[in-house]
């Protein structure tokens, strides 16, 4: 019997997707874990791995939109007949049954509409690409719809490039950027022109690129008076934040930790481990928030129908910005793991999510969120659930507070925290006792060392 082939799903939201891109072509041979397949989704770029050796046959073309877990092709046994008509027909057929209400009646296909300002490429196309010093930024894709594959960084690499898209570079040669500012703006796709240089002369610095990327800037970026199209995933955004509201009970609270300790461990820990990890305050607050998961079970939860389901594994989502929208990578057992571990992680799944590499594993089993708006000089904000979870942590700026000791007054550093909880799960009391620990931890941080 042959082999079936699965559209992964990734994630428990995940509601549709599309092979973007056949790694092994159709009656080619497969070795088992040989990549197989890309797999797009709203939010997900990943390489999919093949489970079995043997000839693989495609029952879906690429482009089309389906559902998670649907069948994209078979891998026939070494010696196995192949029929000429593969069970489930024509992938037309399997395709049809996916259109929903509120989208076309057409089988969507990738890369038909770039206005978004995203640069279209596979997955295994950026990796080549940084394997071979590539910039892949300027190659003219001839996947579908444009969509630049391993093909054309190959040709590129080997001179052998026929069209280049010299328009649509992110970097003109009158533009005044350091080297470094440039390589980062080719690599997020980041129109230089529109960035405001802060160094000498109004030079661009990595500074002004990183803030740039951080609020979420595109190529092709909105002006006003134009409609801007819901789709991808921004309608996917849309659709998940409007439901949590919809379906949970959430409430949110703020309260300030005491930072002076934590800007001091932070700026010590930088000098010991010298370039190996650079933790960020959010590195920090993950590990405490880890270990006051520990204390407070109820806060690393699940609400269904049958009640709530108290989690054994402490998982941790980190929500990053990207060009098109949010993303919430995980690092997982955070509990288990060093703050340098975590930073080091951390900053391995902020790269990977804005470069689109993110695996299956990134995106999986996140128990408790946290969303950092502190960069954007945010004092506080109410974060949304990422559901099934039960509460997600705003990370707001640090600021110069005040205290009293006596008569007189200490300026210290503090920074405010707000927990939006599902009010099913927990009242108000106990939400406010783990966020309480979180704030034991942040004051004392040396504690997290141990």
């Amino acid at each position: 019997m042959p082999r079936e082939v699965y559209l992964v799903k990734v994630g428990m939201t995940m509601t549709e997707g599309m092979v973007s891109e056949w790694f092994i072509a159709d009656g080619q041979q497969v070795e088992k874990g040989q990549m197989l397949y890309a797999l797009e989704t709203e939010k997900v770029n990943l390489d999919v791995d093949a489970e079995a050796a043997g000839t693989v046959k495609h029952l879906v073309d690429v482009g089309f939109v389906l559902k998670p877990g649907d069948v994209v092709g078979y891998i026939f046994e070494p010696g196995e007949s192949i029929p000429d008509e593969l069970p489930g027909g024509k992938p037309q057929a399997a395709i049809a049954q996916l259109t929903s209400e509120d989208e076309a009646s057409e089988p969507v296909h990738a890369n038909e509409d770039a206005s978004d300002g995203v640069l279209k490429t596979s997955p295994a196309a950026r990796r080549l690409a940084r394997e071979l010093d590539v910039n892949y930024q300027v190659l003219k894709g001839t996947g579908p719809g444009g969509r630049i594959i391993e093909a054309d960084v190959q040709r590129a690499a080997s001179g052998q490039v026929s069209s280049v898209q010299s328009v649509s570079s992110p970097i003109s040669a009158d533009i005044k950027a350091s080297p470094l500012a440039k390589r980062i703006a080719e690599q997020r796709s980041i129109d230089l022109s529109r960035v405001q240089g802060s160094g000498p002369g109004g030079r661009i610095i990595q500074a002004d690129v990183e803030k740039m990327s951080a609020a979420g800037a595109q190529v092709n970026g909105p002006v006003a008076g134009e409609i801007v199209a819901v789709k991808g995933m921004r309608k996917t955004i849309a659709k998940r934040m409007h439901h949590s509201l919809q379906t949970s009970a959430q409430l949110t609270m703020d309260m300030a930790a005491v930072m002076d300790d934590a800007v001091k461990l932070r700026e010590q820990l930088i000098r010991e481990w010298d370039g190996v990890a650079r933790p960020t305050f959010t590195d920090i607050v993950i590990k405490a928030s880890a270990k006051a998961l520990q204390k407070h079970p109820l806060m690393n939860s699940q609400f269904d129908d049958a009640g709530i389901q108290l989690l054994t594994d402490i998982h941790v989502g980190i929500a990053v910005a990207l060009p098109a929208g949010l993303v919430v990578p995980v690092v997982r057992h955070a509990d288990q793991l060093s703050l340098k571990e975590i930073a080091i992680e951390s900053a391995r799944l902020a790269a990977c999510a804005r470069d689109g590499t993110l695996g299956l594993d990134d995106y999986a089993g996140g128990t408790f969120t946290i969303s950092a708006l502190g960069m954007f000089g945010v004092d506080s904000f109410t974060p949304i659930i990422n559901q099934p979870q039960s509460g997600i942590l705003g990370v707001n700026r640090i600021f110069d507070g005040l205290t009293w000791e006596g008569e007189t007054p200490v300026r210290q550093k503090q920074m405010n925290l707000s927990l939006t909880w599902d009010h099913r799960v927990l009242d108000g009391a106990p939400a406010a006792e783990f966020l309480q620990t979180v704030v034991e931890y942040l004051t004392e941080p040396y504690r997290l060392l141990v």
